[in-house]
């Protein structure tokens, strides 16, 4: 059942988790850099910061990124603000991390058309489901990928680069495998989102493994 995969409901009546929805899917150990300047993304930013909350990410579904709230996908990601900056008065500049992934239960719209949601969390994957052996070449190319990345990153920013397969890297965890690989190749969003709500860490890793040998990746 879907449902034993599931915990953590977020179900106090005052437990709405503030929702950002963006033409993009978050992963859990993602790196998401934003620039922030509506006011109502401004405020739930600083309301953020200021308890040291998460927001969530989420595909849109229906609508558009700025404007008249858009409508989400039913699966997202909590977003973690690890670094941020001012680039003018009322431009923000985040760098966020992925979290846990979510369900939405049901949403809601305040008046200033940020989108709020009472939330229940889907259990991270397992650090115990490792990387099979029939799925090792997808850890290896991963690792030399991000190790051109890290190369080429420093090589043209210095010490200011910033990887976007961001440690702790974890080449023998099948999950951490299968989110990187969704968040690189170039797959429509809509796959992607389908794999963020894939619980089956293993399969998830399977399904990237025949798009890299059908594209002849690996």
């Amino acid at each position: 059942m879907a449902s034993s995969h599931l915990s953590l409901i977020r179900s106090q009546a005052d437990d709405w988790l503030p929702l950002f929805p963006l033409q993009t899917v978050l992963f859990p150990g993602g790196v998401l850099p934003l620039k922030v300047f509506e006011t109502r993304y401004v405020d739930m930013v600083r309301d953020c910061m200021k308890r040291e909350t998460p927001f969530g990410v989420v595909l849109i579904k229906a609508g558009q990124e700025v404007g008249t709230a858009a409508e989400p996908e039913g699966v997202g990601c909590l977003a973690h603000i690890t670094d941020w900056d001012m680039d003018q008065p009322g431009v923000l500049l985040l760098r966020t991390r992925g979290g846990e992934r979510f369900r939405i239960l049901e949403t809601r719209r305040q008046a200033s058309e940020l989108l709020e949601a009472r939330i229940e969390m889907i259990t991270a994957d397992a650090p115990t489901q490792a990387v099979s052996d029939a799925h090792l070449s997808c850890a290896k190319a991963l690792k030399t990928i991000a190790a051109a990345i890290q190369a080429k990153g420093r090589a043209e920013q210095g010490e200011a680069f910033v990887n976007p397969i961001a440690a702790p890297l974890q080449f023998d965890q099948s999950g951490w495998v299968a989110n990187r690989w969704s968040e690189i190749l170039p797959i429509p969003l809509k796959a992607r989102q389908k794999l963020l709500e894939l619980e089956d860490a293993p399969a998830r890793l399977a399904i990237i493994h025949q798009y890299l040998q059908q594209h002849k990746i690996l």
